[in-house]
């Protein structure tokens, strides 16, 4: 799993009640500028429309993924469930007055306004609106999840359950050059001289 080009965030809804969020963030360093941070954040689940006009998130207790990157203090980028409740104060669907394309506009818990997002697909392009990875003792609906959103999977093994076949257990491998660069320069200095010598006998 790699970083996208661009940050950014993405909601996606059915009109069935289920939904899929991505953000992807990106954090300056200021002590150390050439250590940016970067966090990506999935998951999906189900919403309901409160009587007051709010809209609330459920996710889904054991799909939500976090990949944290900070490559000043960790080696490999870290890789844990994530699962948070959203609930947004009110929401609009409008259409933009400069190009005519459908715009939602979402309110934080307190009313902040969000950047607003424009209809990219209809219908929109989701994963499967099920549980992606079972777990053992998965909780049902109104029931506690077995596991809490923040518990860190093992990349070496499945020593604690967490780590899924149907997941590429390399994704977050750190990657090494085939060939490595020096040993390029170093080639094409020897080349170099080598041509010299040839230049001045011949």
């Amino acid at each position: 799993m790699f970083e996208p080009p661009l940050t950014g965030f993405s909601y996606s809804f059915t009109d069935d009640g289920f939904y899929e969020v991505a953000y992807y963030r990106a954090g300056s360093n200021p002590q150390q500028p050439t250590c940016p941070k970067g966090i990506i954040q999935w998951q999906h689940g189900k919403y309901h429309k409160a009587s007051n006009g709010s809209l609330i998130l459920n996710p889904f207790a054991v799909d939500g993924r976090q990949l944290m990157s900070d490559p000043c203090t960790y080696q490999n980028s870290v890789y844990t469930r994530y699962r948070q409740q959203e609930i947004f104060k009110q929401y609009e669907v409008k259409v933009n007055e400069f190009d005519k394309a459908m715009r939602l506009n979402l309110y934080g818990w307190d009313g902040a306004p969000m950047n607003p997002m424009y209809l990219a697909y209809k219908p929109p392009q989701m994963l499967p609106t099920v549980t992606l990875n079972p777990t053992t003792g998965a909780p049902t609906e109104g029931s506690k999840p077995a596991s809490t959103g923040n518990t860190k999977r093992s990349l070496a093994g499945d020593e604690d359950g967490l780590v899924q076949e149907a997941l590429n257990r390399n994704a977050l491998s750190k990657r090494t050059d085939t060939v490595k660069a020096d040993w390029i320069w170093w080639f094409g200095v020897g080349m170099t001289a080598l041509g010299g010598v040839g230049y001045f006998c011949f």
